[in-house]
Formats: structure tokens, sequence, C-alpha cells
């Protein structure tokens, strides 16, 4: 799971091998030193609940498509305390971590499968964030 999705440090549990549901997956995840997901998007939806620290949600759409690649636009951003939680809809492009300087920012992220017995696929981009532009990691 950690692969090359995070953009720092990172610590995570999934707790869906305790409960074994067959209608989402479920995880707890610690983002440390200021560390953020990459850029991606669920099939099914996901619930974020905010444990600990100050982070954000930040919504966005395509924009100037050039075959596999394309810029994005922010539409909207969504600040997270501790207790908070935000619902994405399926299929919406997203990141979420800490905001800036901040050391732990954790919450448990629930992703609820498109069908039952249907595991939820994340689809992750990466860019070079020199132009901002960005592409599908393999």
């Amino acid at each position: 799971m950690k692969k090359n999705y995070f953009t720092g440090p990172i610590k995570i549990q999934e707790i869906s091998t305790i409960t074994r549901p067959n209608e989402h997956d479920m995880y707890h995840v610690k983002f440390l030193k200021s560390s953020r997901t990459k850029l991606h998007y669920h099939s099914g939806a996901q619930l974020l609940i905010v444990t600990k620290g100050t982070g954000s949600l930040i919504l966005y759409k395509k924009k100037d498509h050039t075959g596999s690649k394309f810029h994005v636009k922010i539409t909207k951003t969504i600040n997270l305390k501790n207790g908070d939680v935000a619902y994405i809809p399926p299929r919406i492009l997203h990141t979420h971590g800490a905001v800036k300087n901040e050391k732990v920012f954790s919450h448990i992220a629930i992703n609820f499968y498109p069908a039952k017995n249907n595991a939820i696929k994340t689809v992750w981009f990466e860019s070079d964030l020199k132009s901002n532009l960005f592409h599908k990691i393999p």
C-alpha cells in the first residue's frame, strides 16, 4: 500500500484484516512530517474520520487533457481537525493529509466497495511538480 503513493513518511494499519468486511476496507493512516497522499480517486466512496492533528482534503477536476496526461484545477479545500468526518464520492480526484508543518495528522479511512464483494480500486497519479502535468502511476 505504501508503494509511491505519499509525499512523505506515513504509518498505515489495515483494520479490515480484523473485521473482514465484504463491503469496505478500513485503514488507520498516520501522516508524518506534513506528508500527504498523491492525487488519486477510488471506484467507490471514501469516508475519512480524523483522529489527530490538522490536515486537509483537496478535491480536483481534470483540465487540459493531453492524451494520458492532464492538468488539474482545485474545486474545493476542506480543512480537517480531530473529530471531523469527510465524505468523498466515487471517482472524485483528491488528496488528503497533513497541512504544512504538522508533525502528525491521522485519520481512519473507510473505502466502500462499489458493489458487495467487489473490492474498491484506487487509481493513483504522479506529477513532475514543475509542469503540474499528471499521469497515472503504473
